[in-house]
């Protein structure tokens, strides 16, 4: 039976960007790794070795730099929009192109009291991120939280929960509660304050997980969603991931002392992994993969 060409694409990922924009004595400073997926009529490449429809991945890359060169790199989904009707612009062949990109988020580093003009520190493992998908039809946009550590030191349980023969897990009604929050939000519709927004929800996920008293991550997760849905009406659905970074007691008995929710050893792995998405009524998250 004949072989025939299924699914296909290609691209350029991790391509590295620093921009620092000058204004005067005051710099800007924009850290971002981007990537790159094409999507199209690419049967001849494949099957007869005709690479005419191929934009190399190298001039991909190029693509990056120039653009940022002549256009701002801030905020990071105009950015990704740029570069998307860039490419569907200057290729035929192409249907659709994907553009994600990461930003390490820098600091300005405090000098007697004041942000210093040009000198930063890093924010650490979070990032802003920003999933755009182009068709010549519209495009969709996604933007992101990644690496946002929190923790707090009591407000949280977990009780009441199913066992079965092999369940060991005690019962609490104070405990740590620690997560590397991942976010992934939709728009629909109207111009979007790009920033402003991000900021919004960033804000909210650190309220919400400060303020509610959290029977399970499950239920934190699912507040913290509600209350960006509530919040933002250019917001179509919000999904989280927050691996529970445990920190478990540690027993003091053999010394002959008490424990008295003090003392604990953090365990990265294994770690509990609960995932949501909150969806606003009438809305869809058919494309949220």
């Amino acid at each position: 039976m004949p072989a025939a060409l299924g699914e296909n694409r290609y691209g350029k990922s991790r391509v590295r960007l620093v921009r620092v924009t000058r204004h005067g004595d005051r710099h800007d400073l924009a850290d971002l790794m981007v990537s790159i997926r094409f999507e199209g009529d690419f049967a001849a490449a494949h099957a007869d070795g005709d690479n005419r429809h191929v934009l190399p991945t190298d001039t991909m890359k190029n693509t990056v730099y120039a653009l940022a060169k002549n256009h701002p790199v801030d905020p990071i989904e105009e950015f990704a929009i740029r570069l998307a009707r860039h490419f569907l612009e200057g290729n035929p062949p192409l249907s659709g192109v994907v553009i994600g990109i990461r930003e390490n988020l820098w600091t300005r580093i405090p000098v007697g009291g004041s942000p210093h003009r040009h000198a930063f520190n890093s924010a650490g493992a979070e990032r802003r991120t920003t999933r755009v998908a182009a068709t010549r039809d519209g495009i969709t946009v996604h933007s992101g939280i990644d690496g946002l550590v929190v923790l707090k030191t009591t407000g949280s349980g977990f009780a009441g929960f199913h066992r079965d023969a092999l369940t060991t897990l005690p019962e609490t009604s104070d405990r740590i509660l620690a997560t590397r929050v991942r976010a992934r939000w939709e728009y629909w519709g109207g111009d979007v304050a790009w920033s402003a927004t991000w900021a919004g929800v960033r804000r909210l996920i650190l309220e919400t997980f400060a303020t509610q008293e959290s029977p399970s991550v499950q239920h934190t997760a699912h507040a913290i969603g509600q209350a960006v849905i509530e919040s933002f009406d250019g917001i179509r659905w919000i999904r989280l991931a927050m691996p529970n970074l445990h920190c478990l007691l540690v027993d003091l008995k053999p010394f002959g002392l008490e424990n008295r929710n003090e003392i604990f050893v953090p365990v990265d792995e294994p770690h509990g992994l609960i995932e949501a998405t909150v969806v606003r009524q009438g809305g869809s998250t058919a494309e949220s993969a």
